[in-house]
């Protein structure tokens, strides 16, 4: 009953104050599209990501020849070690950022679609069941804002999608709980450093300031270098977790 309401809310906004399909500005005329700020044709888009025969087993990334486990990989070591690296056991990312898939994620962060965060919620929901019986005893984290971030921006769009994860959870049972244990300290923006810079720049810069969950889900929108993923996992660990999975939206 709430879930249509809600949806009869987003399609009346949509409806007086129209901003159309977050990937291809297409009007929104029926509630479900709506309700996810994507149309149809888009979602459809988006499910095709899904399969996980076409996806790296480590990493979550696109498979393009290769069978289990792509060449970054296998050349980086990864694949015989079984996990992402020293601090996160495995990765999972969903889409490419490019094309549609960045409008998408545009019209989240920056035009504040609060639908398309209905659908990228739906997107984190099916994780946990993804990482195995080691996940089910687990809870999501999401990595920090920049200090500054919400007095320049006005939000943080990690939180609403924290927050969306939150309220199902308490309000059906559904899924993970959240826990917001991880804070960050002033630092420059990683945007403007490259990848060996990116490291340093957080060092120290991420602070567990609560006990963690023993099995933490890390999740992010955006992955570049993994500099800020792995230095969040770094901190829990630190702060007493005993596993760290870690969840992108979007892949650079």
């Amino acid at each position: 009953m709430q879930y249509i309401c809600m949806k009869s809310i987003f399609y009346l906004r949509e409806y007086f104050f129209p901003s159309g399909c977050g990937g291809c500005g297409e009007a929104l005329y029926a509630q479900t599209d709506a309700f996810y700020g994507i149309c149809l044709n888009c979602r459809q888009l988006l499910e095709s990501c899904f399969s996980p025969d076409q996806r790296c087993k480590i990493c979550g990334k696109p498979l393009i020849s290769e069978k289990e486990t792509c060449l970054f990989c296998r050349a980086g070591g990864a694949a015989d070690s079984g996990t992402y690296n020293e601090n996160i056991i495995r990765m999972k990312t969903f889409f490419p950022y490019a094309g549609k898939f960045k409008a998408i994620l545009g019209a989240y962060k920056f035009g504040k679609s609060l639908g398309v965060a209905n659908f990228l919620a739906g997107c984190l929901s099916r994780v946990p069941d993804d990482f195995g019986a080691e996940a089910k005893d687990s809870a999501w984290v999401p990595v920090p804002p920049r200090p500054g971030k919400i007095r320049k921006q006005g939000w943080d769009q990690m939180e609403h999608l924290a927050g969306l994860l939150d309220k199902d959870h308490k309000r059906s049972g559904r899924g993970i709980p959240v826990s917001r244990c991880l804070r960050r300290l002033p630092s420059r923006s990683q945007k403007e450093l490259n990848k060996e810079e990116r490291g340093r720049n957080l060092k120290g810069r991420i602070l567990c300031t609560r006990q963690p969950p023993r099995t933490a889900i890390l999740f992010d929108d955006v992955i570049t270098t993994g500099a800020t993923m792995n230095a969040c996992a770094a901190a829990l660990l630190e702060g007493g977790a005993e596993r760290v999975y870690g969840v992108c939206l979007f892949f650079d």
